[in-house]
Order: C-alpha cells, then sequence, then structure tokens
C-alpha cells in the first residue's frame, strides 16, 4: 500500500522557519519525482518545489525561491521542504506528492501527480 505521509506542520511566526517532511513507503520510488504543493483558503492548489529520487534534480516555483529548500533522504525514503523567512502568504495545508518521471509529465501540475498525502496545515502569525 503506497503512502505519502506528512509531518511537521504548525504554527510558527512570521519570519522564522519550519521544515516538513513526506515519508514514502508502498513502492519503490527512484524512477519518482516528488513534489511539494500548498493549498491556502480561496485559492488553488500552488506548485511549491520537487525533486527526483534519481537524479535529485531540484526545483522550486519563483514565488518562494530563495526562502525553500527541498531535500532528500534515500536511505529514509524521505524528502524535506524547509522554508525560511515565513510570510502570511505561506500559511496554507502543504501536501507531499509523487509523480512517475515520464515523459509529458509536467512537475507544476497537481493533476499529472500520482500518489498524494492527506496534508500538514503551516500557520504562520504575524
Amino acid at each position: 500500500q503506497v503512502q505519502l505521509v506528512e509531518s511537521g506542520g504548525g504554527l510558527v511566526q512570521a519570519g522564522g522557519s519550519l521544515r516538513l517532511s513526506c515519508a514514502a513507503s508502498g513502492r519503490t520510488w527512484r524512477n519518482y519525482r516528488m513534489g511539494w504543493f500548498r493549498l491556502a483558503l480561496v485559492k488553488e492548489r500552488e506548485f511549491v518545489a520537487c525533486i527526483t529520487w534519481n537524479s535529485g534534480s531540484a526545483y522550486s516555483a519563483d514565488s518562494v525561491k530563495g526562502r525553500v529548500t527541498i531535500s532528500k533522504d534515500n536511505a529514509k525514503n524521505t524528502v524535506y521542504l524547509q522554508i525560511n523567512n515565513q510570510k502570511s502568504e505561506d500559511t496554507a495545508v502543504y501536501y507531499c506528492a509523487a509523480e512517475a518521471v515520464t515523459p509529458g509529465r509536467r512537475m507544476v501540475v497537481p493533476a499529472d501527480y500520482d500518489y498524494w498525502g492527506q496534508g500538514t496545515q503551516v500557520t504562520v502569525s504575524s
């Protein structure tokens, strides 16, 4: 059974930092890309960052570039998202997702992802 389990969310003050974790299990992930998306009130699900298991190639959205770092621990099958200098607009439910790396897949499009976690809430207080 495939599972993506996020953790690490919570309440953080503006300017602070938070590290989210996504533990992946239930299949071999080496040919997958792991993405982080977020969903805020009255907004669409937004791409944040992604990383490929095999190559470690990482990419982040312009809206968060310079403030986020995505990384992975192959031994633990866990992907991390570090968010620094938190802003109020970072308040959202953050989801981890997995996408098979195949031609035509778009890493920033939620619908192209195969598996999703339940999400973890991040609230930034001013």
